[in-house]
């Protein structure tokens, strides 16, 4: 399920934040569900147990998951909403990029195909 790129310039705990937040957007984790203990997603990434740590810490600071001692780390029953709220927060930095490109003269047919290529992409996975 979790993937970790070791040539990337993203931290390990960063890559493993962002994940968790694209299952939940795309639906493969859900509320409720448990995520894989800080040992066992360790052992299966080749980690340190401490950046799982981290990043499970950050993930809980962020009220996406919820840390249960002795039972394990589960979607919080807000998180979806939370996601979405946060996304909808870039928003306001795409514009920003737009207005840029716009001054720098792109028109707005290649936006338009930049955004269509985008959501086939996502579509397409």
């Amino acid at each position: 399920m979790f993937q970790i790129d070791a040539m990337s310039r993203t931290p390990v705990y960063e890559q493993i934040i962002s994940q968790v937040e694209k299952f939940i957007l795309g639906g493969i984790l859900g509320a409720g569900d448990q995520l894989p203990s800080v040992r066992s997603l360790s052992v299966n990434l080749s980690v340190n147990p401490n950046t799982i740590q981290k990043a499970y810490g950050e993930l809980d600071l962020r009220g996406i998951i919820s840390t249960v001692p002795g039972r394990g780390c589960f979607i919080t029953e807000k998180a979806l909403e939370a996601l979405r709220a946060n996304s909808r927060k870039k928003l306001l930095l795409l514009e920003e990029i737009v207005a840029e490109l716009w001054a720098a003269g792109v028109t707005r047919k290649e936006l338009d195909d930049t955004i269509d290529r985008a959501t086939q992409r996502i579509q397409q996975k």
